[in-house]
């Protein structure tokens, strides 16, 4: 079965959505605010999903930014906000944008229409397995194993998941609010459990601060992954 993930704060909405889908034999997870929605998408695998707009603890442009961050899945967005400036601020995120009320029937040809895709587009990119960085690192994605000079380092899961998100976004600055919410999924910022984090992190890879290999300070933003690819 499809896995989609539904995150609309509008209970009768969401239960007509996740019916009718049901009743067309796919596998739907409600999640009613857009926090909720960020860790169940970070619990499982899908093949969509359906972001509602207006959405309590973090809206629906938020949520599809830190989906993005690790995955190219299907976003269909659905939105009370209907003018065309609306719809294309939406676009710009999300891959499509259906505005309520919106036909029930068009619901289901569109999310046909994004699943088939989305399998086609999975058969054509393989996941790369293990990346390797100058001034010898080797990440292994999927055992989440790290490798520094030939010899395993020992992360702890925030940690990895911080190299992971740094890493998979080369160049790319985050603040310590992204990463706070990304990683911990809260929306109140400890920037302390950040900084630790990645003090310990640098220690653990042999990153000196001042001239680093890896984890870079962007001074007045945050952090960005600068190791060069091999």
């Amino acid at each position: 079965m499809e896995h989609i993930l539904l995150v609309e704060d509008d209970i009768e909405i969401a239960r007509i959505v996740r019916d009718t889908l049901t009743a067309e034999s796919y596998n739907v997870t409600w999640a009613s605010t857009g926090m909720e929605g960020l860790e169940e998408f970070q619990h499982m695998p899908y093949s969509l999903v359906i972001v509602d707009w207006m959405m309590p603890e973090m809206d629906g442009l938020t949520l599809i930014s830190h989906i993005r961050l690790q995955s190219d899945v299907p976003i269909l967005m659905i939105s009370a906000k209907s003018d065309d400036c609306d719809k294309v601020e939406g676009l710009e995120e999300a891959d499509d944008y259906l505005a309520k009320p919106f036909s029930l029937e068009e619901l289901k040809a569109r999310v046909r229409a994004h699943l088939k895709r989305w399998r086609r587009y999975n058969q054509q990119h393989e996941p790369t397995q293990m990346a390797h960085f100058a001034h010898d690192l080797s990440i292994d994605w999927d055992k989440e194993r790290v490798l520094r000079q030939g010899v395993e380092v020992a992360l702890t899961q925030k940690e990895f998941a911080l190299l992971k998100l740094l890493a998979q976004h080369p160049m790319e600055a985050f603040t310590k609010e992204a990463l706070y919410t990304h990683i911990w999924q809260q929306v109140n910022l400890d920037q302390h459990t950040v900084t630790v984090h990645i003090k310990a992190l640098r220690e653990k890879l042999s990153d000196p601060v001042k001239t680093p290999y890896f984890i870079q300070t962007v001074w007045g933003k945050g952090y960005r992954f600068i190791g060069e690819p091999l």
